[in-house]
């Protein structure tokens, strides 16, 4: 007879689904919350896209690297997918903070 036993697997199974839990939970508090509002954000002009390619406009945004904002500048990248959209991050105020929400395709 096998030394593991359909019930020892479903503890297993438990085990590894409440590892993963807790590691959610931890990312989730990886949030970084920032005192002050961010800087408006920068006129950037777009430059001519390169002709023959097919690739996406990911306006620039503020950063906050840990003591300041620092300005990171718009570019080209292509698409993951035909039909895919860029949905710009934006800063959100929340109680504790401004907070980051990173852009993402759509």
């Amino acid at each position: 007879m096998s030394r593991f036993s359909r019930p020892g697997s479903l503890g297993g199974l438990t085990l590894a689904v409440s590892v993963g839990v807790l590691a959610s939970a931890v990312y989730a508090q990886d949030v970084v919350y920032v005192p002050t509002a961010p800087p408006a954000p920068r006129v950037e002009v777009m430059p001519p896209l390169p002709p023959g390619r097919v690739e996406t406009w990911q306006p620039g945004y503020w950063r906050w690297n840990g003591a300041e904002y620092v300005w990171v500048a718009g570019h080209y990248v292509d698409a993951p997918r035909r039909g895919a959209v860029w949905i710009p991050g934006r800063w959100e105020q929340r109680p504790q903070g401004w907070v980051y929400i990173a852009g993402h395709w759509g």
